[in-house]
């Protein structure tokens, strides 16, 4: 049986990850821990999610022409990650994320995107093939919206489902890219920055959820964290748990889910089953540090998530 196929549009980005006692205050020099660099970018960290778990993953995006470049691009080949579409910049830097992870294990994080914010419409076209042959298309917030819009048209005409993982919010989101997503999937801080409203209770991302459906998403998907998620249609309500854990570091957690979201689905699992699965693996994630470090090989997870 071949290997589901996921496409995802994003960024690649690498993490410098300084650990501390506690976050800072404005002004304020703390002594660190000890600093650790790794592999990031949101679009990359679904990617080597979902290629873990045993899909056939195309990336769609850009690196700088710098050393951190060339090294992320042969990173996610490593990892069996299509990379034709993964494209250099000259003159221009890669990505980089600066975060910093306290001793609970919750996380700052700063991104320069660098050559991820050119990544274009033509980028994707080129890639049309990519998009149609797969199961799933992934886009997320840290490339430019004219490059998701493209891909999530091309990928509504061929019938390929669409995952728009709005992170992180850094302007608003035109209704057409709603209007062309599947599962719209935003955490509680950012479906409070899209609707204006507060997200602290399920009532809260109830109402949020309804507000994303109205402007044109067939479903609205809201992690949650330790509460786990809220999946939201027309016709559905429903709140998936996930098992608590002791969390070391959090960084990443959102896209070891979504990736772990796509795979599924593109494998054929219910909904339900899905948001199950990548509460699990998303909760196994974050029992270790960084990000794509984090992410457990199918070989790795419980039998029960192997099936």
């Amino acid at each position: 049986m071949a290997a589901p196929a996921i496409c995802v549009v994003g960024s690649i980005n690498l993490d410098m990850n300084a650990y501390v006692e506690r976050f800072p205050r404005p002004g304020e020099t703390l002594h660190g821990d000890r600093f650790t660099t790794g592999y990031g970018g949101k679009g990359a960290n679904q990617a080597v999610m979902t290629a873990r778990l045993g899909g056939a993953v195309t990336m769609i995006g850009r690196v700088g022409d710098d050393i951190f470049g060339s090294d992320m691009r042969r990173n996610l080949a490593s990892e069996g990650i299509h990379t034709d579409f993964v494209l250099p910049s000259q003159g221009v830097s890669s990505g980089v994320a600066v975060i910093t992870i306290d001793e609970n294990g919750q996380n700052n994080i700063v991104v320069i995107a660098g050559a991820n914010g050119l990544v274009s419409p033509e980028d994707v076209e080129h890639a049309r093939g990519a998009i149609t042959g797969a199961q799933v298309l992934l886009c997320q917030m840290e490339v430019p919206m004219a490059a998701n819009l493209a891909a999530l048209r091309i990928a509504q005409a061929a019938g390929v489902v669409t995952i728009f993982n709005s992170a992180p919010v850094s302007s608003e989101i035109p209704r057409e890219a709603y209007q062309l997503t599947d599962i719209f999937c935003p955490n509680e801080s950012e479906s409070e920055l899209l609707t204006g409203l507060p997200v602290h209770t399920l009532d809260d991302a109830r109402l949020a959820a309804a507000v994303i459906l109205e402007r044109g998403a067939k479903a609205a998907l809201i992690t949650l964290g330790t509460r786990g998620c809220l999946y939201v249609t027309a016709t559905e309500d429903e709140h998936i748990p996930v098992q608590a854990v002791n969390a070391v570091d959090t960084t990443g957690a959102g896209d070891a889910f979504v990736g772990s979201l796509a795979y599924c689905l593109a494998s054929g699992s219910s909904m339900r089953d899905a948001i199950t699965r990548a509460n699990a693996i998303a909760a196994i994630s974050v029992q270790a540090p960084g990000a794509q470090s984090s992410y457990p090989r199918r070989d790795q997870l419980p039998a029960w998530l192997q099936k």
